[in-house]
C-alpha cells in the first residue's frame, strides 16, 4: 500500500531500489525492516528528536537515532558549529589536523588502561583495524569472537561453512558471498557468557588463536567472574582481549562500557555515539598490541580528514559537561516502563529487553514480524519514528515520552482489536528480520 502522504519518499525508494543495489548503504535504515511503502525512508531535515521527510512532515523520532550514532540528539548545535569552524578553516591539507592528538588524549584520558590510539572513520573498518593489528602482533590468523562485528571479510569468513553460524550473534542470515571461501575456519563464534563455550574452541585452537573479540553487552551483562576467566585465558595464550564498543560505548557512561563493567581489555573499538553521527571511530589500546600497525600497511587518505576528530572532541565534551548517561537512563526506563504498562493494560504479550538507553520489545505471537509492521504504522499516523527499538538521545525529554507513549496507547489498543480480527491487518506487508535480498 502506497502511502500519499509520504507520496516524495515512496517515489525516490523506488527509483532508488533499481539503481542502488539494496537501496541504501545501511542493511539497519532499509525500510522494509520497518514497513514497506509506508516508511518516510529519508528526510529533508533532522533538528533535537524531530525528523522532517520529504513531504515536509514533522516526526517525533523515537526509533532508532541514527542507528545509535546520534546520541545527543540532531544538529547539535555545540557540535556542529565546532564542525563548521573547521570545514571553514579547511577540512584537509597536506598536514595534518591537530586535532587527531587533543582526540587521542582525550580518549586515553578517559581510558587510563590505553597507551596509543589510531583512527578510522566507520566501525566495521575500526574493527578490521584491530583484528589487523592483533594478527600483525601475534602472527596467528585464527580469531575466537562473540556477538556482531560488522560487514568485513574476517568476521562474514565465519558463515563460509554454513550461512548459520553467525545467526545468534545479532543478524542472522548474514550471506559469506564474495568473502574469499580460503579464510574459511579463521573467525570461530562462542557463546557470550558461557566460559565453557570460550574453553572448548581454546582447546581446539589455542595455539593459532590471535585474538578473542567480544562485545561488552548487548541485551544482559555477564558476572564480573566471567570477565575475569575470559581475561585469564587472553593472557594464557598471549593474545590480546578486543572489546568492541561500538553500539555500547556512551550508552552507560562517558566512554567504553567496559570501564563501568569491570572488564580489563588490550584493545578497545568506538565509533557510532562517538561523534554525534559524524563519521569518525577508534582503536585504543596498550603499546604491547597498538605498535604492531607499524609493521602493517594500515592506511587511508580519509582517515586524515578533520571532521570526525573535531566532531569527536565536541560530543565528549558536550557529554561529560550535561552527564549524558544519567538522562538516557532516565529516559530510557520510562520508555520501558510504559511499555509494560501499556502492554498489560490491552493484554498483549510482550517480552522488553537491553540497557535502559538502547532497549527493545518483541510482542510474543507468531506473526510478530507483521504486528511490528502494524505498530510502526499506527506509530506514523500519529507523527511518531517508532519501532520495536528505542535507541535514546540526550534530546529526548519527559513531554517526548509523554507524547511517545500516549501514541503506543493507541497503538497498542489497535494491535490487540487486530488480534481478534486479523482481517484487520490483511494489508500488511511483514517486516524484514536479518539479511535478506530487497530486489
Amino acid at each position: 500500500m502506497t502511502s500519499k502522504k509520504h507520496s516524495k519518499s515512496i517515489s525516490l525508494q523506488h527509483q532508488a531500489k533499481s539503481i542502488i543495489p539494496g537501496l541504501t548503504q545501511l542493511l539497519s535504515k532499509r525500510p522494509d525492516m520497518f514497513s514497506t511503502d509506508v516508511w518516510p525512508g529519508y528526510f529533508s531535515k533532522a533538528k533535537g528528536a524531530k525528523v522532517w521527510d520529504l513531504d515536509g512532515k514533522e516526526y517525533l523520532d523515537m526509533s532508532i537515532s541514527g542507528i545509535g550514532a546520534n546520541i545527543l540528539g540532531y544538529a547539535v548545535d555545540e557540535v556542529d558549529n565546532e564542525v563548521i569552524a573547521n570545514i571553514r578553516n579547511g577540512v584537509s591539507s597536506s598536514l595534518n589536523c591537530p586535532e587527531d592528538v587533543a582526540l587521542a588524549d582525550k580518549l586515553l584520558e578517559l581510558h587510563s588502561w590505553a597507551e596509543e590510539v589510531r583512527y578510522t572513520r566507520c566501525g566495521g573498518e575500526a574493527m578490521a583495524v584491530a583484528i589487523r593489528i592483533a594478527r600483525a602482533a601475534t602472527g596467528k590468523d585464527k580469531i575466537a569472537f562473540s556477538g556482531y562485528h560488522g560487514w568485513h571479510d574476517w568476521y562474514l569468513s565465519a558463515n563460509v561453512t554454513s550461512d548459520s553460524n553467525l545467526n545468534d550473534h545479532l543478524i542472522p542470515g548474514l550471506s559469506p558471498n564474495g568473502v574469499p571461501k580460503a579464510l574459511a575456519g579463521t573467525a570461530l563464534p562462542f557463546a557470550f557468557n558461557d566460559i565453557d563455550a570460550l574453553e572448548e574452541l581454546v582447546q581446539k585452537h589455542g595455539s593459532e588463536l590471535g585474538a578473542i573479540v567480544m562485545e561488552p553487552m548487548r541485551n544482559f551483562r555477564a558476572s564480573s567472574e566471567y570477565w575475569q576467566q575470559v581475561e585469564a585465558i587472553a593472557k594464557r595464550l598471549n593474545i590480546p582481549l578486543i572489546i568492541d564498543e561500538i553500539s555500547m560505548g556512551f550508552r552507560i557512561n562517558c566512554g567504553g562500557s567496559h570501564l563501568a563493567l569491570g572488564i580489563n581489555p588490550d584493545i578497545a573499538v568506538f565509533s557510532k555515539a562517538l561523534a554525534n553521527g559524524f563519521a569518525m571511530a577508534a582503536i585504543i589500546g596498550k603499546s604491547k598490541w597498538m605498535d604492531a600497525a607499524q609493521v602493517s600497511f594500515i592506511s587511508s587518505t580519509m582517515w586524515t580528514e578533520r571532521v570526525g576528530p573535531t566532531a569527536a572532541l565536541a560530543t565528549i565534551n558536550y557529554y561529560q559537561n550535561n552527564k549524558v548517561h544519567e538522562h538516557l537512563a532516565y529516559i530510557g526506563k520510562q520508555i520501558k516502563q510504559g511499555w509494560q504498562q501499556l502492554a498489560d493494560k490491552h493484554g498483549l504479550k510482550i517480552h522488553i529487553s537491553g540497557i535502559d538507553a538502547l532497549c527493545h520489545f518483541n510482542l510474543e505471537y507468531d506473526n510478530f514480524l507483521t504486528l511490528k509492521s502494524f505498530f510502526i504504522e499506527q506509530m506514523l499516523k500519529q507523527g511518531v519514528l517508532a519501532t520495536n527499538m528505542f535507541y535514546c538521545m540526550y534530546a529526548h525529554k519527559d513531554e517526548h515520552v509523554a507524547q511517545y507513549l500516549s501514541a503506543v496507547d493507541n497503538a497498542f489498543a489497535s494491535l490487540a482489536n487486530a488480534l481478534e480480527q486479523p482481517n484487520v491487518m490483511a494489508h500488511i506487508i511483514p517486516s524484514t528480520s536479518g539479511f535478506k535480498r530487497l530486489n
